[in-house]
């Protein structure tokens, strides 16, 4: 197994692995820029830029796109998150060509017609409404929003439908222009593909490409808060965040391996205790999320309504629990294996690695060894398991957010944020 990378000329970064028992390729382009990228009067712009590019281009319409890669088998997707958006194809061994070929073709020269875009905007409409149908969506979305409030790293990387119906194609033109600039892309495959093809491919697609700086997102502060939603739902949903390391820290790694130990799989200790010993939910897990400055540990329970008081007492008590004395060898062990599990069942998806590496060059400008990563892991001692646990369990400015409890939501989001915060 191969793995390559190229910088070209104006910026761009080239990233391959050749993995000789594939007959697929995964491959894709990411951009450096996501909804905390997106001025004030931005929301949710990002996301429907992504939507645009498959609305056609100077040379085929959405139609045409469709089909040329349907023709050969393949599949075409995108997504938004807060500090990337991915355009990824997949396609059969010798339609690499092909596939960066349609995906220089929806990023450098989208049509961004105003009849699309007003189609468009009503798909994106009918999205926003059905999050607002998924509680633990509506849950997470209070949640950041406490944690960041008032900065686009709180915000839905969706948008409002305000501010989706308020856009036109200039704005779209204007933030393709300002931030799809090379040095903030990175062209990545894996699978059945040879690097100098992949290189090839992306001079003559990319190379012609303006250089540019973009602009990076404002630094995030996090602060906490309560949140409820009046919305009755069938089940409560209790969701917990905690101020936790960028994913350039070397603590992320302890955050990691707790999550995994707090909440992580059937022998963490929140399902053990709340659902395996008292019955108080379906479902209760922890996890954690990094950005290039900051980041986020959620733990969060569905559950009844009369049942919400016993389920936070259990979470604080074993945020306590283990803020008191770090896990013994073999618990660590387990999470530690769990996580290695993840990493290294990632380098045998093309579609994971291709995505990996992207992020890798982004984030790091540089692409990790899988033994250095393991070695990170491995290094995670029961100590730092416990320091980690003690600034969550003693954090002053934890975020709350609590739907499906009615009018009551807010109230008993306040209650829980002064318990934590106690």
């Amino acid at each position: 197994m191969t793995i390559e990378k190229t910088r070209l000329d104006n910026g761009l970064t080239v990233v391959s692995h050749t993995m000789p028992h594939l007959k697929t390729v995964s491959a894709g382009v990411w951009v450096a820029s996501g909804s905390r990228h997106e001025r004030e009067n931005e929301h949710g712009i990002s996301h429907l830029l992504e939507h645009m590019a498959f609305k056609g281009t100077a040379k085929r319409t959405p139609r045409q796109i469709a089909e040329e890669i349907e023709q050969v088998g393949g599949d075409l997707n995108a997504a938004t998150s807060l500090e990337l958006t991915a355009y990824y194809v997949r396609v059969l061994e010798g339609d690499d060509e092909l596939a960066i070929d349609i995906l220089s073709d929806i990023l450098t020269e989208p049509a961004l017609d105003a009849d699309e875009l007003e189609r468009e905007k009503e798909v994106v409409l009918q999205e926003i409404s059905g999050i607002q149908d998924v509680p633990d969506e509506i849950a997470y979305d209070l949640v950041q929003d406490a944690a960041f409030t008032a900065q686009s790293v709180g915000r839905p990387v969706i948008g409002t439908p305000e501010s989706v119906a308020a856009f036109t194609c200039d704005d779209l033109k204007s933030v393709l222009a300002r931030q799809y600039v090379p040095s903030r892309m990175v062209v990545s495959a894996a699978g059945a593909i040879r690097h100098d093809d992949l290189v090839r491919h992306a001079r003559a697609k990319f190379g012609a490409l303006p250089e540019g700086d973009g602009e990076d997102g404002a630094p995030t502060r996090f602060i906490g808060g309560a949140r409820g939603s009046e919305r009755a739902f069938g089940q409560s949903h209790m969701l917990f965040g905690f101020e936790s390391p960028s994913y350039s820290d070397q603590r992320f790694y302890a955050c990691q391996v707790f999550s995994g130990i707090l909440g992580g799989g059937m022998s963490s200790r929140l399902f053990q205790e709340a659902r395996e010993n008292r019955g108080l939910c379906y479902s209760i897990y922890a996890s954690a999320w990094g950005l290039a400055d900051g980041g986020m540990f959620n733990v969060h329970a569905a559950t009844g309504e009369e049942q919400l008081d016993e389920l936070r007492t259990v979470i604080i008590d074993e945020l306590n629990r283990a803020a008191d004395s770090g896990p013994g060898a073999k618990e660590l062990e387990r999470a530690k294996a769990g996580l290695k599990a993840g990493l290294l069942m990632g380098l045998e998806s093309s579609s994971s690695r291709a995505e990996q590496m992207a992020r890798q060059i982004i984030g790091f400008d540089r692409l990790f060894d899988a033994n250095e990563l393991i070695e990170n892991v491995e290094a995670v001692t029961s100590e730092d398991i416990r320091l980690f646990a003690e600034s969550i369990a003693r954090s002053t400015n934890p975020a709350v957010a609590i739907v499906g409890c009615g009018e009551a939501s807010t109230d008993i989001a306040r209650e829980t944020l002064a318990r934590l915060a106690a």
